[in-house]
């Protein structure tokens, strides 16, 4: 009935490598590898006790959507398994944020507080204003406001594979809703390089590795030039310039993330404006058409409201998340009800992807020595 602890998004992404560590029925949790750079994101925290130490490690990013306990509670997981670390890790999530993670953490006592520890530091995103804030461990987690700036659009975060935009839709309180968009990715064009008597080399790694560095612009570039036999060692000027004269257009892949909205006209707005062109979109779908009331009630979608968006948006791959407990054995009643339209595919999780709680008498008696 279980099977292994995380569902793996096998889209050709060029940079991320999506897993989704939870179940239909399982509170949301989903992490995003940055291959290039070895590090990790994670969207939404849950309960994070099935992920590994080292998975947890690699977390240099979080993006909470807003701070229910089934998004967000996992934090001080997060924090036990990270603590021992002199580095900071950046939270992104709505007005407030801070202080609530402040008050989480503070229901511990930090009187044996180290140097090494490590620190968050909390952005708070409040329509086109950023307030960050520094809970530093060595202190105990006590929060102290550092900055607040006016962004000139809707991107929150951004390196050198990907950028990140959110905007809050209404669950009754903000809930931010985010876009995962890879950037380009470094493609160079065969015939072109023919065309342009080119020749493969190591000179192609060296200005892949620049391109990944956003150094192309920084000094000349050593290639390989010539036909047949006649290949010789030619140095350009402008590599920035070369490349874009053997490149060669392929679209990025980008993932939509939406959890707890109302379904109303301007959610909708907003979720269509960021979401437009999206690749992937992982999509709660929290009740059956028939409990509408209940989803109008408690600002979640329903089936038709996922039918609806999916034929707004088109996306390439839709994942159905975060499904009420009540249908707890019956989630085909969820799937029944879905209509993907042409080009969309619909992708199935497990009800739930962690093993469940040991009873009573399952756990080993300790042995007599």
């Amino acid at each position: 009935m279980y099977r292994h602890a995380r569902t793996k998004l096998r889209i050709p992404f060029r940079f991320l490598e999506p897993t989704f560590y939870a179940g239909l029925l399982d509170d949301p949790v989903l992490l995003l590898r940055n291959r290039p750079e070895g590090s990790n994101i994670l969207v939404d925290c849950g309960q994070v006790h099935h992920l590994a130490k080292r998975v947890l490690k690699g977390v240099a990013t979080v993006f909470i959507s807003h701070a229910h306990m089934d998004h967000f509670m996992g934090m001080a997981s997060f924090a036990r398994n990270v603590l021992v670390s002199t580095r900071t890790v950046d939270v992104y999530g709505p007005p407030g944020l801070s202080q609530r993670l402040e008050c989480l953490l503070s229901g511990f006592d930090w009187n044996l507080c180290e140097n090494f520890w490590c620190s968050f530091r909390v952005h708070e995103i409040d329509g086109t204003r950023t307030r960050s804030y520094l809970l530093p461990g060595p202190d105990g987690f006590r929060r102290r406001e550092e900055d607040c700036s006016e962004r000139p659009d809707d991107v929150i975060h951004a390196n050198n594979q990907l950028q990140v935009r959110t905007a809050p839709c209404d669950h009754k309180i903000p809930s931010l809703i985010y876009r995962f968009d890879e950037k380009p990715g470094f493609v160079v064009d065969n015939e072109k390089l023919l065309e342009l008597g080119l020749v493969r080399g190591d000179w192609l790694r060296e200005l892949n590795s620049r391109y990944n560095r956003g150094e192309l612009d920084r000094g000349p570039i050593t290639i390989l030039a010539g036909r047949g036999q006649h290949v010789e060692e030619k140095e350009i000027a402008d590599a920035g310039s070369l490349y874009q004269k053997i490149r060669t257009d392929q679209p990025p892949l980008s993932i939509g993330y939406l959890t707890d909205a109302g379904w109303n006209e301007g959610n909708r707005r907003v979720v269509n404006d960021l979401f437009a062109g999206v690749s992937v979109l992982i999509c709660e779908c929290t009740y059956a058409r028939a409990e509408v009331d209940k989803a109008r009630a408690s600002f979640h979608f329903c089936t038709a409201d996922l039918n609806e968006l999916m034929r707004d948006l088109r996306p390439g791959h839709v994942l159905p998340i975060h499904v009420s407990k009540a249908y707890s054995g019956e989630t085909e009643r969820i799937f029944d009800e879905l209509t993907p339209p042409a080009g969309t595919t619909l992708l199935r999780l497990p009800d739930h992807i962690a093993p469940r709680p040991y009873l009573p008498d399952e756990v080993p008696a300790p042995e007599v020595v």
